[in-house]
């Protein structure tokens, strides 16, 4: 069997098979054919909703140094910030009057931010606003930190495992911290019973084929409810200024990919891919995805979570872009939608 209708028909991979299908990224026919089958998989679980999640980045402080990011707590040259708690809440305030039914807390690893402090802010927005989720994408905390979030009330949790092969890992990362130390944050998150999100940079320094197929492969024993991908883009004060930005074409396939394996999965048209390539969000939803996150941050502080070079979070994205986006959502053949969004069914 053809490894695309292999893919499309069993919604599984190999690692061998993974590999053998990566061969085929510049290969137009299969490219289309896969996000073809995409695309349809995901109208029959989710019709042509396109749900929004309101980003709020609250704090830029990070006690880690993961050599590819902006905010990385050795760049000396970042402008920190953190949120007033009632900044937060105006943010909240503002993205639901808009629709946003989902609010994400988004932050670097910030020791200000202690467990106690974050169940606190959870609390705070469940008790407003009662019918939004929460989700929280704050690094790895401890099994007893993610059942206190949980318990005040937060509903999914992004964390990204960058990678999945340990080599690569430790290219990406510093000393002290560990491939196996991430994966275990994530099965906790999901035996606690949160909607949990993993993904990777596309393109990040030193991957191959065979680091991709290893994500794949993990991706499918995880089975997330949620994976975030985009390219890979170089921050100025890192150690990888130098190195290309990834893929969006490879990106785009990775997508089309994903959506095959997980059909159910919760998809998101990245920031990182809007700042790649102008149309890129609405290419991501005609690859197969179905979430876009527009930022809620105050203006003052979009330009300072500098995660990487260009990041186009800081105009038309934001909630004052809203109807922007709304229009090309539509341009691309679905609708916004002002659903919280969760994830369609259980674990297959």
């Amino acid at each position: 069997m053809e490894i695309t209708e292999k893919l499309i028909k069993t919604h599984s991979l190999s690692r061998e098979e993974a590999l053998e299908l990566l061969k085929h990224t510049k290969d137009p026919a299969a490219v289309a054919k896969l996000a073809r089958a995409a695309v349809e998989i995901r109208r029959r679980y989710y019709g042509d909703k396109v749900f929004t999640r309101g980003l709020i980045e609250f704090t830029n402080y990070c006690k880690n140094n993961c050599y590819y990011c902006g905010i990385r707590g050795g760049n000396l040259h970042a402008v920190r910030y953190r949120l007033a708690e009632e900044e937060i809440m105006d943010c909240c305030r503002n993205g639901y009057d808009l629709g946003f039914r989902t609010f994400v807390l988004q932050g670097g690893e910030d020791p200000f931010y202690t467990d106690e402090k974050i169940a606190g802010l959870v609390k705070g927005i469940k008790k407003r606003y009662p019918d939004c989720a929460v989700t929280l994408s704050i690094g790895e905390k401890t099994r007893e930190a993610y059942r206190m979030f949980r318990d005040a009330g937060a509903d999914r949790y992004l964390l990204r495992h960058e990678t999945a092969n340990e080599e690569h890992y430790k290219r990406l990362h510093p000393a002290g911290m560990s491939l196996r130390a991430r994966k275990q944050c994530l099965y906790d998150l999901k035996d606690l019973g949160y909607q949990v999100g993993a993904g990777f940079m596309v393109g990040s320094p030193g991957q191959t084929p065979e680091c991709l197929a290893e994500d794949l492969v993990f991706l499918q024993e995880l089975k997330p409810q949620m994976v975030g991908m985009g390219p890979f883009i170089p921050h100025h004060d890192t150690r990888f200024a130098g190195e290309p930005a990834g893929s969006v074409e490879l990106t785009l396939f990775l997508l089309s990919v994903v959506r095959l394996l997980l059909p159910k999965v919760l998809l998101p048209a990245t920031t990182a891919l809007g700042t790649m390539d102008p149309c890129g969000r609405e290419r991501g939803l005609e690859a197969g995805a179905n979430v876009v996150m527009p930022n809620l941050s105050p203006v003052k502080n979009r330009k300072q979570y500098d995660l990487y070079d260009n990041k186009i979070c800081t105009g038309e994205e934001a909630a004052e872009g809203f109807e922007c986006l709304r229009q090309k959502v539509a341009s691309a053949g679905y609708r916004l939608v002002s659903e919280r969004g969760d994830f369609c069914g259980a674990d297959e």
